[in-house]
């Protein structure tokens, strides 16, 4: 039997259906053994895991590295290094970067920056009026999906316009690539702030009132309308309103392809926390009243929302601690505590292991294409895999994150459950809770093993490239072609 180059014994596999006792045999990046350890391979290297939980890497689908162009908030090395220590080993980074990852020579940037990566890694273009002739180009150097601020948010991109949108749409799903949509209504986001600072409102919750449910519920339900007669498949970032499920729900029940995220925060925080931490919770969409929490666990319960990310979105601390709530940026850090922070309701018996890594593994990747490559710990997968304590306990510390932003609401908060190491293709980028420090740049983009499934356009014949010019058979000006009007008479 050929010698491998890691055999983790004694461990419990935990896939989206099943929990397992079983040994892992690991050579190169791939694995190539799971099952009892009398059958394991001769390895190089051992690691005893009696009691331990070896779970796929988590798929994190919503970061912001602010890489390029904001290292005073995190850079892809800082970032990359906080998802390693969280047991994520793959991310999938946000364009609104300056300069926003909206040309060739944009990504050209952001890919240089991604030479330090810790860990695996897509990266969204972006969508919007000034890119929908620029999709194909994008994909072709590398992107592998895009981003479509409907709602405004930190850089204030421009919202498309619906008809870019649409044609966005259009061009995206004769391909199977996936577009995530930050989903609220830009125009009644912006005159309610607008207002309210005419009013001198500046405390913490003026935040959310500007930013209502309706806007989430108006901005979903016409993103869905567009996918649903385009055939493109659709990601809503971030859902945060209990209000808005039911939209998802039906776009699913009639086959529309849309994936839908939450994050720890819109699951475990809501108002009454925003009181007391003010600025430091300020993100889009806003923390919302507590009515909102149990509705978004049970929607991942039932599968109306398919996955965990984050919305990793890290700022200096004086960013966050300002006395308006106007000037406050929008964001914190999350992408290296989500894991303790989920598996901590795990062990409060919220859900289950596999429930678990449904949201952080099987459920992203299948919605990227990555499914069998990552997401699973099988044999032919890449070694991606948190080992996991699920016992240990500890308390938060914003002081110890790996990002540059040492500012956190998580801050101070129990847990139970950790990540203890964290291997990236068969090389550990997080071993017993320290960073592996010359592990900097193994990660790679997914770009070459991404596999999307087979598109499904839908209305082809009323895409705007199917309207420029004059159909067959027809006359090309709006001449009358037959007598003219009132002869005969």
């Amino acid at each position: 039997m050929k010698e491998v180059d890691l055999v983790i014994r004694g461990a419990r596999v935990v896939s989206g259906d099943q929990i397992i006792e079983a040994s892992v045999a690991i050579a190169g990046e791939l694995i190539v053994a799971v099952g009892h350890d009398d059958l394991m391979p001769p390895a190089r290297e051992e690691m005893r895991a009696d009691g331990l939980f070896l779970l796929p890497g988590a798929i994190d689908s919503h970061v912001h590295f602010r890489d390029p162009g904001y290292p005073h908030k995190e850079t892809w090395k800082t970032g990359s290094a906080a998802a390693a220590c969280g047991g994520v080993t793959t991310v999938f980074e946000m364009p609104n970067t300056n300069p926003p990852t909206a040309t060739v020579e944009a990504l050209r940037l952001k890919q240089k920056a991604a030479e330090s990566s810790y860990v695996d890694f897509g990266i969204h273009g972006l969508l919007g009026d000034d890119t929908v002739d620029r999709l194909e180009e994008l994909l072709e150097a590398g992107v592998t999906s895009f981003k479509a601020f409907v709602g405004n948010t930190f850089g204030n991109l421009p919202a498309p316009t619906d008809g870019a949108l649409l044609e966005g749409f259009e061009k995206l799903a004769p391909l199977g690539i996936r577009t995530v949509v930050h989903a609220e209504n830009s125009s009644i986001m912006l005159r309610r702030q607008q207002q309210m600072q005419a009013a001198g409102r500046i405390d913490a919750l003026a935040h959310l009132a500007s930013r209502p449910a309706v806007a989430e519920i108006e901005a979903i339900g016409r993103v869905l309308t567009l996918a649903e007669w385009t055939g493109a498949r659709v990601h809503i970032a971030h859902h945060s309103a209990a209000d808005s499920l039911y939209l998802l729900r039906e776009a699913k029940r009639r086959g529309v392809d849309v994936t839908a995220e939450t994050c720890p925060q819109y699951l475990l925080l809501n108002t009454g926390h925003m009181l007391k931490l003010g600025g430091i919770m300020r993100l889009n969409p806003p923390i919302r009243e507590a009515r909102h929490n149990q509705p978004l666990w049970d929607a991942l319960m039932d599968g109306t929302i398919d996955m965990i990310a984050t919305d990793h979105a890290p700022h200096a601390p004086e960013e966050k601690t300002r006395e308006s709530i106007w000037d406050c940026d929008c964001g914190f850090p999350g992408v290296e505590t989500q894991m303790p922070l989920m598996l901590t309701e795990i062990n409060r018996q919220r859900a289950t292991l596999m429930d678990y890594v449904r949201w952080s593994a099987v459920a992203p990747a299948k919605a990227w294409g990555l499914y069998g490559t990552k997401g699973v710990i099988a044999p032919g997968a890449h070694a991606d895999i948190a080992v996991v304590d699920m016992q240990r306990t500890g308390t938060l510390s914003q002081n110890r994150l790996q990002s540059v932003s040492k500012i956190s609401p998580w801050h101070g908060r129990a847990v139970q459950g950790y990540p203890l190491h964290t291997l990236l293709r068969g090389r550990f980028v997080m071993r017993d809770g320290k960073l592996v420090a010359d592990a900097a740049g193994w990660g790679r983009s997914v770009k070459s093993v991404q596999k999307m499934p087979a598109p499904r356009p839908r209305n082809t014949e009323h895409y705007s490239s199917a309207i420029l010019t004059t159909p067959a058979g027809l006359p090309v000006n709006a001449l009358p072609t037959g007598p003219a009007f009132g002869d005969g008479a």
